[in-house]
């Protein structure tokens, strides 16, 4: 139901109120949130989703690229998706 503030003082009052509350909320949610990731950091030592595979084997797929060898058949000694592979090998190659 849409607040009419152009006549009425009340209207703009509650509309002000509401705005207010929504201001609060935004503000309480986002101290959670962070305080949710400083606890998790503390305890866990990392925020965010997990890699999908194992460090060793990202390690092993970088050394066989690193031979020459395709990314079909890296995905197939490793079982790591091409598209992951992908992914992996040219973020080593932008971080190294």
């Amino acid at each position: 139901m849409p607040i009419n503030t152009a006549d009425e003082g009340m209207a703009r009052i509650a509309f002000l109120l509401l705005a207010l509350f929504a201001e609060m909320e935004r503000t309480f949610t986002a101290e959670r949130a962070a305080h949710a990731r400083a606890v998790a950091e503390a305890n866990y030592g990392q925020i965010g989703r997990p890699l999908a595979h194992p460090e060793d084997k990202i390690e092993y797929a970088r050394l066989l690229k690193a031979q020459g060898d395709s990314l079909g058949v890296i995905a197939s000694r490793t079982g790591i998706p091409k598209t992951s592979l992908h992914s992996y090998l040219t973020a080593a190659k932008a971080a190294g």
